[in-house]
């Protein structure tokens, strides 16, 4: 005795919508996991880039004599341990702004009109000054000082 099957077209439809839904599910799952994975696993290539400016505040104070303030614009930049760090530092007040940034062993000099670059990596928590040379008190429009906060 044979048997004979009989197959409506609401069978083929919901077949087909079976298959159509794997097939979605198994591209969102790969595509899902392929992101998870860079997430976890992804490293940082480039290093963070701040951007700084020398800056001059003037004024004329009580007595009638010009008094002068030079500053790094950001004055605080915060960034994580283990992190690479580039600071882009143009000079836009002052002729000349010669520097070291205390703890890091790092001197560099910033003129009027150009951009110098300093790369680190921040290995160390702490608070790392950005002192110029030139501007050191008050008598010298300063003390020109900027932080970097590892944390």
């Amino acid at each position: 005795m044979s048997k004979v099957f009989i197959v409506h077209k609401k069978h083929v439809q919901a077949g087909l919508f079976i298959a159509l839904a794997v097939v979605v599910g198994a591209v969102f799952l790969s595509w899902y996991d392929s992101k998870q994975a860079a997430t976890v696993s992804g490293t940082i290539s480039q290093p963070r880039i701040f951007k700084l400016v020398t800056g001059e505040y003037e004024d004329i104070g009580p007595d009638g004599k010009k008094i002068e303030a030079y500053r790094w614009d950001p004055g605080t930049i915060i960034v994580n341990k283990g992190e690479e760090v580039e600071l882009q530092i143009t000079g836009i007040n002052g002729s000349t702004h010669p520097f070291v940034i205390e703890g890091l062993g790092i001197r560099g000099e910033v003129t009027k009109g150009k951009t110098t670059i300093v790369r680190f990596k921040a290995d160390k928590t702490g608070t790392y000054p950005i002192l110029c040379l030139t501007h050191t008190d008050m008598r010298h429009g300063g003390p020109m000082v900027g932080y970097i906060y590892v944390q």
